[in-house]
């Protein structure tokens, strides 16, 4: 991988990661704490190639798809349970 596609998968996923949090009232960091326990950044990773060609907002419902496959209920007291606050 070039060193421009490394940078722009970068962008992409800090993008989606800020728009997640977004949706969903949350931190970045929790966003990130999220996504990597439920397996929404491992799917954004691998169909890196397909999502960066829809919108933001599409791969911001896949990968809440994603994480809610793999246990997530986006909900405020895991998030809080998870950063101990």
């Amino acid at each position: 991988m070039s060193k421009k596609e490394r940078e722009n998968r970068i962008e992409y996923y800090y993008c989606c990661l800020g728009a997640f949090a977004s949706r969903h009232c949350i931190s970045n960091a929790e966003a990130y704490r999220y996504l990597k326990t439920f397996k929404g950044l491992d799917f954004i990773d691998r169909f890196y190639e397909v999502e960066h060609t829809q919108s933001i907002e599409d791969a911001v419902e896949d990968m809440s798809i994603v994480c809610q496959k793999n246990g997530g209920t986006l909900s405020r007291l895991f998030i809080t349970a998870q950063t101990g606050e």
